[in-house]
C-alpha cells in the first residue's frame, strides 16, 4: 500500500504491518476524542515514525496514487479530527 505523510512524501508499506499500526491509530483516536493533547502529540509522532521505519520511501519524483493519507507531524488535534473516520486514520 502507498501511504502519504502530508508534507513529507510517500512510502510503500506492506499490508502485514497494519495490525501494528492500528494499535497506535486506536490510541490516537482515543486521545483525540478525549482531548489529550500531550498523548495525541506523542502518539501521532510514534505512528508517523513507525510508518517511516516500516515502509520504503518512494523517490521524490514518483507520483503513485496514495491509498492512505496521514497528517503532517505538526498537525493539530482539530486537523486530525477532520481526517478521522470511525476506524481512525487507518481503516480496519
Amino acid at each position: 500500500m502507498i501511504v502519504r505523510i502530508m508534507g513529507e512524501g510517500q512510502v510503500r508499506l506492506d499490508d502485514s504491518r497494519f495490525p501494528e499500526l492500528n494499535k497506535l491509530d486506536d490510541e490516537l483516536l482515543a486521545e483525540v476524542e478525549g482531548g489529550d493533547e500531550e498523548g495525541f502529540r506523542r502518539t501521532l509522532h510514534a505512528l508517523l515514525e513507525a510508518v517511516r521505519k516500516l515502509g520504503t520511501p518512494l523517490p521524490d519524483d514518483s507520483l503513485e496514487p496514495s491509498e492512505l493519507i496521514l497528517p503532517a507531524p505538526d498537525a493539530t488535534v482539530a486537523e486530525v479530527r477532520e481526517m478521522l473516520s470511525d476506524d481512525g486514520l487507518i481503516p480496519g
